[in-house]
Order: structure tokens, then sequence, then C-alpha cells
């Protein structure tokens, strides 16, 4: 398969889902494997499952659609808050979605209603990362509203951390959240099947011996499957594969060049250029077919013998220690969370799924 293209290691992917359902699995807490950076593929959806996630969770109808058309038939919760005009979407094809806004649950019930299918519910509690989620002072006029509502069935309450401002999930706001629950069974005499704590930055919580878990019952995990991290200091979690996922790009340019840009300078294409101190004297550059267009170039670490320079929209720039590629060879690229994501959605990325 020709470059650039994503190289997913299936095997490893399941090693590391099946690592983490057999660590949280004693607490009582299921996976849902999040494919949002994968676009959707049905080939990592297919990992997750067979090694014994629960769930799915997609951020985008689209990817949703695109999980049902590849066979996939297995519960799937989006995990965005939907956009009304894409109610009737939604409810055909997710089973479940996260919630934090009257109007959108109400359009979710009339298109329930329309479909003549049963949608459930996750009301979404702002806890203090300050993305979405009710104020948990509302969170019973919000319960009241969803079991009024027909066509919709409450499954459970949740909240996000660590994406917007970097709040870490604690004892504290995981039991704030547990409290939460309890509250809103004893008040509508109902149970929560689903207490969703968050996301791959919970894990060091979830896994610090002796924790007392409370009501959380469910993660939605897509890091820490894919490349075997938790968000928050970009560890990788003790017995998980962080090579699931590689970059590949081809060598365009392989030459000799002055270590100091000549002339006088001004912004480049993205902004600050690049001032990484040269000695001024010749070193061996290399371009690869990759640009901000295919990746996030502070994503990315090059294989040993090469460093990252730069990027600007379609040409990857390296400076290496070691043997020059020629022309036309590949090189290999290891991702974060973010590049991943960016690659995933290039068009002109290729997707290799691998298994031994």
């Amino acid at each position: 398969m020709t470059a650039p293209r994503l190289e997913v290691h299936l095997d490893r992917i399941e090693h590391n889902t099946r690592a983490l359902v057999e660590r949280l699995g004693p607490l009582g807490i299921e996976v849902c494997g999040v494919t949002k950076a994968t676009l959707g593929s049905p080939e990592v959806a297919g990992a997750y499952l067979a090694a014994g996630a629960t769930s799915l969770g997609e951020s985008r109808i689209e990817n949703v659609e695109r999980l049902r058309h590849g066979g996939i038939t297995a519960p799937i919760t989006l995990v965005r808050s939907p956009m009304i005009s894409q109610a009737d979407r939604v409810v055909a094809s997710a089973d479940t979605s996260l919630n934090s806004e009257p109007d959108v649950v109400a359009r979710l019930s009339a298109a329930a209603g329309a479909l003549h299918r049963t949608h459930g519910i996750v009301l979404m509690v702002e806890l203090g990362d300050l993305r979405e989620g009710i104020m948990p002072g509302d969170l019973h006029d919000a319960v009241h509203r969803v079991l009024e509502l027909p066509g919709l069935a409450l499954r459970g309450i949740g909240t996000n951390l660590a994406c917007q401002s970097g709040v870490i999930p604690d004892e504290a706001n995981m039991a704030e959240l547990t409290a939460l629950a309890v509250a809103v069974e004893a008040a509508f005499g109902i149970h929560l099947a689903v207490v969703s704590g968050g996301n791959s930055a919970n894990l060091p919580w979830a896994m610090t011996p002796g924790v007392d878990v409370g009501r959380v019952n469910h993660l939605r995990l897509g890091e820490s499957l894919l490349l075997g991290r938790e968000p928050i200091g970009r560890s990788v979690v003790d017995g998980l594969r962080a090579d699931a996922c590689s970059l590949v790009g081809e060598v365009i340019e392989s030459g000799r060049k002055p270590s100091r840009p000549r002339g006088a300078r001004g912004r480049a294409a993205f902004g600050v250029p690049d001032d990484r101190p040269g000695d001024g004297f010749d070193e061996h550059r290399v371009i690869v077919a990759l640009g901000r267009q295919d990746l996030d170039v502070d994503g990315v670490v090059a294989q040993e013998g090469f460093e990252v320079l730069g990027a600007s929209s379609d040409h990857l720039v390296l400076r290496t220690t070691g043997p020059s590629p020629a022309v036309g060879s590949e090189i290999r690229l290891d991702v974060d969370y973010s590049a991943l994501l960016r690659a995933m959605t290039s068009p002109s990325v290729g997707r290799r799924y691998l298994r031994p």
C-alpha cells in the first residue's frame, strides 16, 4: 500500500482493550470503546468488542452510520450532544446519546415517536471542567423532563473531565458523581443503569489500589485502547501497548542543507518560524510527503536517528543523524491522540489494518 498511511495493529488494540476490561471488570466498571479517533472504523470497533468492550462510543452521527453500515450491531452511544438538526438520524442509528440541553432532548423524543423507537438518554453533569454538562443543582429538573417525555428512556448520568480545562478525575469529583446518582434514584424511585465517570483520564483514579469507585460503572475509553496511554500525564498505562498505531510517510527529498536559515525573516506559513538552534554547518535534512493537512506536527515523534523540525501544509521536515534515507524510502512516525485523529480524517492518508 502506498504512503502516506496509518498502520493499525488490531491485535494490539485487542490486547489493550482486554487488559483494561479485565482490570476494570472486578470494580464493576464496563468499557465503552470509543471509535471517534478512527473515523468510526468497523475494524477497530470489532477489535474492541472481541476483547470485551460492552458498547461503543462515537461523537459524530456520520461515524455511527458508518459503523452500522459496516455490520456493527452492538450498542452505540453518541458521546457528543446531538445536533437538533440530526435528531432523526441519531435516533435511527444510535441506541443512546449524552445530553445536557432540554431542547435537544425534546427533539429526540419527537424523533423517537416518529420512528417508533425508544432512545436512551444519559444526562451529563458539569463537575468542574467546563465543557458540556448540566449544573448539579439543575439535575433533578432535567431528570423530571426526561421521565415525562415519550419515546425516551433515562439510562443514567455521566460527566466528562480533563478535555477542556484539564481537571483531573479524582476521589472528590467521582464521589460527587456517585452522590448525584444516589440522590436521583432516591428522589424518583428509579435505578440508573449507567453512571459514566468519564474517559481514559479516569484510569489513574480507577486503578489506584483500594479505590472506592462508588456508583461509577462505565468509562468511555479511546486513547488508552488505541495508544496505550492516559491523557493526563501522557504516560503508558502499565501492561498496555503503545505501538498499536503508527504513521508511515514517503521521503520526497533527502540531502545536505545549512542548519540555519539565510535572509531576512518574517512569519512562516503557520505562524512563528522554526527557531531551533543550528551550528551553521550543513546537516542532512529529509522531507516527507506529509503536512499539517494530514497530522498534528506537535503530536508525532520520528524513529531513532531522526528529529522532526517542523511542517507546512504538505511538507514534513526532519533532521537525521543516522544513515541518509533514499528518496522513495519510508519513514515511520509514532503518533499521539491528536496526530492520530488528524491523520485518520485526512483523505490523503490511507489506512492499513494489520493482524499477525
